[in-house]
């Protein structure tokens, strides 16, 4: 029978993993809701982001070793362009694959993403190889003390970082114009178009907004754990998993979807084995889509579901 203090070290570590689960879902949500498209390169722009930011900012072996690279420049700046290449990417497949295929069902935006997703993992394999690479820590120092279990700074940046990012995305979508625009174009494109709003102009943001939001869930974890060419599939389909489990089309429900899925894999590799974090994953979302739950904070559930194709 494991101790408090395990229990508190296995929910802290999985509050902590399942803060970037929560912001990966939230970027796949900010694309549903005004485009309907479900973005399963979502993982890719973590990774691009946090390979830019780990180049900029560390010695870096690029294209199989024949070119090193030591720029060494600020982590914050690193940073920035790591999530402006990520947004930049993530325009670009906008245009250049979802917006060419707006007149194409559901399934086929699906296997654009999904190829998209491909060939960016293959882009990273190419320009970084297979060596995992680790940014290092936001703020040096001891770790800290609670409830007999250990708290590291870095996860205190990216529990942190996902509070103001939410609280961030709440603000901008309800008080701002783009938010109000990007709102209004999600529930009646119709209506929006009428009154000037130009729904290819929201989808480009929407694709921005949430690959800045996987580029910063990239950087802020590459810290805490290795990153490597292939993180992003795991990071995407765990994103779905938490979208699935919030109901689709609600932030909130992503979030706590997101965490309850990071608590659930600690306790299970914890509990039980390492090997089973995967399998509780995917066992979570074939119960969630067997049962069709709408998500934990409900709202348009059945529209959403049958508008997927779930």
């Amino acid at each position: 029978m494991p101790s408090s203090e395990q229990l508190a070290q296995l929910i802290l570590s999985g509050i902590t993993q399942g803060s970037i689960y929560a912001l990966i879902a939230l970027g796949f949500v900010t694309i549903y809701n005004v485009t309907g498209v479900i973005n399963f390169s979502q993982g890719e722009f973590a990774v691009i982001g946090a390979f830019v930011a780990i180049t900029l900012s560390q010695k870096v072996l690029l294209w199989h070793g024949q070119m090193t690279a030591s720029l060494e420049w600020p982590l914050p700046v690193a940073a920035l362009i790591g999530v402006a290449s990520a947004v930049l990417i993530g325009v670009l497949l906008y245009r250049l694959g979802i917006q060419p295929s707006r007149n194409a069902s559901p399934l086929s935006q699906i296997v654009v993403t999904i190829g998209a997703s491909i060939a960016l993992r293959g882009l990273v394999l190419l320009a970084w190889g297979t060596d995992p690479y680790r940014l290092t820590p936001f703020t040096e120092g001891p770790p800290f003390d609670l409830m007999g279990a250990i708290l590291t700074r870095q996860s205190v940046w990216v529990m942190g970082l996902t509070v103001v990012f939410v609280v961030s995305l709440f603000l901008f979508f309800k008080y701002t114009l783009i938010g109000k625009a990007l709102r209004a174009s999600s529930a009646n494109p119709g209506a929006a178009r009428l009154m000037g709003i130009n729904p290819r102009w929201m989808g480009l943001i929407a694709f921005a907004l949430s690959a800045g939001l996987s580029a910063l869930a990239g950087i802020v974890v590459a810290p805490v754990t290795f990153m490597t060419f292939d993180r992003g599939l795991m990071l995407s389909l765990k994103g779905f998993v938490a979208m699935i489990m919030g109901g689709l089309t609600d932030p909130v429900g992503a979030v706590v979807g997101g965490l309850i899925l990071g608590v659930v894999e600690s306790l299970a590799a914890g509990l039980i084995s390492s090997g089973y974090r995967d399998a509780f994953t995917f066992a979570i979302l074939v119960v969630v889509l067997l049962v069709r739950l709408g998500g934990f904070i409900k709202g348009r559930k059945g529209e959403a579901l049958e508008r997927a194709g779930l």
